[in-house]
């Protein structure tokens, strides 16, 4: 897979960070409306470590000849991001977070419980069954219920979306496994937010109201971390900003302003 797709006209001023961890290609909606007034980069991670994807970013960026760059990081990706700016403070301009998990263990106990109690009794079944699935090391190719289960998430996820499209390339558990794994424990042993005080670029972090990630544990956490940091809630607006139809013309509003468009 080339770990590269490019949008717009030199020079490329922003790179969208895609989630999952292993979910690449999602963000190609972002970048296409933000291509109409600059260049701009998604690159594709497909390292099975944290400091794979790091090392690989960085490589992609000083290739492209995009250093310093904005970079713009949706769910793992605003991680993955936020640990790049921590890491080489230089080689960003500014870091916008979008609907970036939490940075403390204690705001995501209740993320599952909350995207359950938002399906239909199937759908929470056919969750539950495609979580066990996905933990079966007797099932080989598990790409395939990655996808599936990122399509009913996505429903929960949502407050009131446009047909769901990720226009994503196919999943890759082996990644998600791999990388969330040292993700969870990254937070979970206070390193991750600990990064916080290595960057040194502007961080504005925008998130949904409705988004099962709650909202605070991105707010509060980064206000006490970093030293120039601004928090932007969207109302009625759940994880993917720019699929909800109420909010999308806000999102990339705010998104192009944050930019300097």
């Amino acid at each position: 897979m080339e770990n590269l797709r490019k949008y717009g006209q030199e020079p490329f001023k922003v790179a969208v960070i895609h989630g999952g961890p292993g979910a690449p290609g999602e963000l190609a909606p972002v970048a296409r409306e933000l291509s109409s007034d600059m260049g701009v980069l998604e690159p594709l991670q497909t390292a099975k470590t944290i400091e794979g994807q790091v090392q690989e970013l960085k490589t992609i960026l000083e290739r492209a000849g995009a250093i310093p760059i904005i970079l713009v990081g949706f769910s793992w990706g605003a991680w993955l991001s936020f640990i790049f700016a921590a890491q080489y403070p230089a080689l960003v301009r500014e870091l916008i977070l979008v609907g970036s998990g939490g940075f403390e263990e204690k705001y995501a106990v209740n993320i599952m419980e909350t995207r359950l109690s938002r399906l239909s009794e199937k759908e929470r079944a056919e969750v539950l069954l495609l979580m066990e699935d996905l933990e079966n090391v007797d099932i080989a190719d598990k790409n395939v219920r990655l996808a599936r289960f990122g399509e009913l998430i996505f429903k929960a996820d949502s407050y009131n979306p446009s047909t769901y499209n990720s226009e994503g390339l196919e999943c890759q558990y082996d990644i998600y496994q791999s990388v969330w794994e040292q993700a969870a424990e990254l937070r979970s042993s206070g390193k991750l937010l600990e990064l916080g005080s290595k960057i040194q670029c502007p961080v504005v972090a925008i998130h949904g109201d409705y988004d099962p990630h709650p909202s605070e544990g991105v707010k509060d956490p980064l206000s006490h971390t970093l030293k120039d940091f601004r928090f932007i809630l969207l109302e009625k607006c759940g994880h993917h900003p720019w699929f909800e139809l109420s909010v999308r013309d806000q999102f990339y509003r705010v998104l192009k302003t944050e930019i300097g468009v």
